[in-house]
């Protein structure tokens, strides 16, 4: 018998679409496997407590975040794939804003859960620090 509580792909996406227009609050982390895997050019840890502590830190250090979602789509069975560009104002004294173009291969559970985010940068570690210290604006 099928889990009623378990939200298909489609819902998993609608509710993803929700989570980045408002990100980094109020994020649905019930879409996450508590042993959840994630990983990003900066990051690697395991659990779903750690991944929320790590937005929470992004909306607290960061100023004016806003994830701009390009698309998102069911790639393949069980493989959520996301197009964004993450923008947000570090914390210097001048005005500055990072642009990080990138890309999400989220991986669904049998259960229908987030087991695995995996976060590709379009841009070098270096190219967003650089971004610091440029006075021109996007």
């Amino acid at each position: 018998m099928a889990d009623p509580k378990r939200m298909t792909t489609e819902q998993i996406i609608e509710q993803l679409k929700e989570d980045y227009a408002r990100f980094p609050e109020n994020q649905t982390y019930s879409l996450y496997a508590e042993d959840v895997k994630f990983k990003d050019p900066m990051n690697k840890f395991e659990g779903v407590g750690l991944f929320q502590k790590m937005i929470g830190f992004i909306g607290w250090f960061f100023g004016d975040v806003q994830m701009d979602l390009h698309s998102i789509e069911e790639s393949a069975p069980s493989l959520i794939e996301l197009r964004w560009t993450l923008n947000m104002n570090p914390p210097v004294p001048w005005s500055a804003r990072l642009h990080i173009p990138g890309r999400t291969e989220l991986w669904l559970s049998e259960q229908g859960l987030i087991e695995s985010h995996v976060d590709y940068w379009s841009c070098s570690r270096l190219d967003v620090l650089k971004q610091v210290f440029e006075s021109q604006q996007y």
